[in-house]
Parts: C-alpha cells; structure tokens; sequence
C-alpha cells in the first residue's frame, strides 16, 4: 500500500501590487499599470504581474528604490474631504488649476490615495486613505459602495421621468440607472432638488443620467459614500481624520481585518494642527456662494426639522433646501426604500456616519 506523504506548500511572499498599494503608493488597479507599462523593478530585474515578493526582496519604480519601512505598510488612516468647487481630483495639473491634494496632511511614508473622483465643478464628499487595498476594494463595483448626491436640476420632472431613471437608461457606455430618488424639499420654478444614488463611479454619470431627460444640473454635491456621510460640522475645503472607529467600520463594509491607527504624540498632533491651518486656503467666495446647498453654518437638524416649518421664509425654503432623512428603523425592521438581502443591516450610526436611505447592502 502507498501512502502519500505530499504536502501543499503555499507560494512565497505576497503578491507585489498588493505589498505597494498596502504601501500606499497608489491603488492595486494604479500599481498594476505601472508594472505593466515596466516602472517597476524586483532585485534589479524588471517585474510582472502577479510577482510575489518577500520582505527581503528590493522594490524599485521608476529607479528610485523603496524604503520598505514595516509601520508604513501596515497603516490604514482615511481623511473626509469636503471638496469645494473649482478643484481638480488630479495630484499635478497641466493647467495650474487647484488640486484637492494641495489642502491634505504631508506624510512621511507613502501617499494619500483618493477614493473615487469628483469632476472640477461638483462639490463633496472625497475620501482618501493610505492604504491602497481599501481604496481598491471600495472603489471595485462587487463591494457595491453606493454613492448619494444631492442634486439641483432644472426642468419640468414627472413621475415617469423618475421611473425611467431607477429602472435605467442607455448611456454611450452603456446603461446606467438610479438605485433611489428622493425628492428634497427647496427650489422654486423648474429647478429642484434631488437625493439620488447610484451604485457605481463611473465618469459624470449622475450628470449624464439627468442630462438623458432633457434636463440641466445646476448644482452637484456628493453626500456620501457607503456608510460614510458628510456633515454639517466640516465646512467647505476643510477635510478630518477618521476615528479608529470609523476605519474599522468602513474596513468591515469591504472584508477587511482592523489596523490600528498610528500613534500621535502631542507634537505631532500639534503638527497636525498646524499642517491643516497653513495648507487651507480661502474658499473662493463666488464658489461658495453659489453652493446653495450648503448647510455648514449651521447645526445639524434632527429628522422632525427637516419638514417645512409655518411662517418660515420662503427664500430659504428656496436657497437652501433640506436633508432628506429617512427615520432609523427598529432593528428588526428595514425603511420601505431598502431592499436587502436577510440577514444584512447597515452599520449603526457612529461619528460621522449613519445608515443611508435605501442602501442596497
């Protein structure tokens, strides 16, 4: 009788574009570019995709050769940055235009990372991370992060154009459709405002579903971002680091083991300070006075607030409209709007973030 006495050995190391996007030199999709177009090195010898490489292996891009610092690799922070008008979602632009990364915290090791695009003329919520593992899995579409706007169009809207919209239309890159639409109170004549979702990033596409309708986007503004909402307390132009918590909540959303948070000692929390105080610069004030929909002066609103109050000036009703909430259900229970899978509950509301109407989770 033969016995067989093989064993299965696991590949050594880890896959190279997965070691430099946990680097945060950039997201697994950007790194895998690189090795592709032949900026990456591996011992001196130029590397291919899917390469494992270990922790004594020298890792160079584009010649200059990486300092493979341990802590570095293994830290996950996230920013919440509320984007101004006018800003471009690129590190160097060609134009000399604003970039959304002029205003963020230096850091010593590897880079920020953003977590999706704005177009230079909406407004929002942007996220960015050191880690380039988290920044590819909530961008990839199977982790389903959906995104909300508020969004100010101008033209006549009816029930049908509505229903077309959440059942789909044909884009020129194919067809696309709102997961929810909301009606928000504010706007007058044909211009009025909406909360939509949509499950995917793909380039203008809340823009350009609108846009299929005959109708005109005056205002754009993202809300939010899978579990994570903007709020009143962090004005234009100014971003903050998440919590520990909150990392590990956005970590859970897309499969992720918790990293703890690095560290500050107070100098460098005083640092920190001051890096956000110098690299903030003045809102353009034509910009923001054209964004409506900015609620930041004032303080957060409970659900029964958001309803049109008696004698309340019509102007503001018109100028600034309000947010549309849906009320937190019991626990057993989902809103009329979500369709989840049994058994899938959106995380419970934290610093920051609280579950979305109708999130398809």
């Amino acid at each position: 009788m033969n016995e067989s006495n093989e064993t299965t050995v696991s590949p050594a190391g880890e896959k190279l574009q997965k070691v430099l996007a946990r680097m945060g030199l950039g997201s697994r999709r950007d790194i895998e570019a690189w090795i592709s177009a032949g900026r990456v090195k591996v011992d001196g010898q130029l590397a291919s995709l899917g390469q494992r490489v270990t922790r004594h292996s020298a890792i160079s891009v584009d010649g200059r050769l990486l300092k493979r610092d341990e802590g570095s690799e293994e830290s996950r922070r996230v920013l919440i940055y509320n984007k101004p008008e006018g800003e471009v979602c690129t590190r160097d632009d060609p134009e000399g235009r604003p970039t959304v990364f002029d205003r963020l915290p230096r850091l010593r090791h590897g880079r920020w990372i953003n977590i999706g695009r704005l177009d230079i003329n909406t407004t929002g919520l942007l996220l960015f991370t050191t880690d380039g593992e988290l920044a590819n899995r909530l961008m990839h579409p199977s982790y389903e992060m959906d995104r909300e706007y508020a969004v100010r169009v101008r033209g006549e809207v009816d029930e049908e154009m509505l229903e077309r919209l959440k059942t789909g239309v044909m884009l020129e890159d194919g067809p696309a459709r709102f997961s929810d639409i909301q009606q928000a109170p504010g706007g007058e004549g044909f211009n009025r405002w909406f909360h939509c979702v949509v499950m995917e990033g793909r380039n203008r596409e809340v823009r350009r579903l609108w846009e299929s309708q005959g109708l005109v986007v005056s205002r754009l503004k993202r809300v939010r971002f899978g579990p994570v909402f903007l709020t009143s307390e962090l004005s234009v132009g100014r971003w903050r680091e998440m919590s520990q918590r909150e990392v590990d909540v956005l970590s859970a959303e897309v499969g992720l083991t918790p990293v703890a948070l690095p560290e500050l000692k107070e100098k460098q929390r005083e640092k920190l300070v001051r890096q956000q105080r110098k690299l903030i610069k003045p809102v353009d004030k034509r910009a923001k006075s054209r964004a409506d929909f900015d609620d930041n002066k004032r303080p957060a609103r409970s659900p029964a607030a958001s309803k049109p109050q008696a004698g309340r000036p019509a102007r503001q009703e018109a100028d600034k409209p309000t947010r549309v909430r849906t009320p937190r259900p019991p626990l057993d229970s989902e809103p009329a709007t979500a369709q989840r899978p049994a058994g899938r509950r959106a995380p419970a509301a934290q610093d920051g973030q609280r579950p979305g109407f109708g999130r398809k989770r």
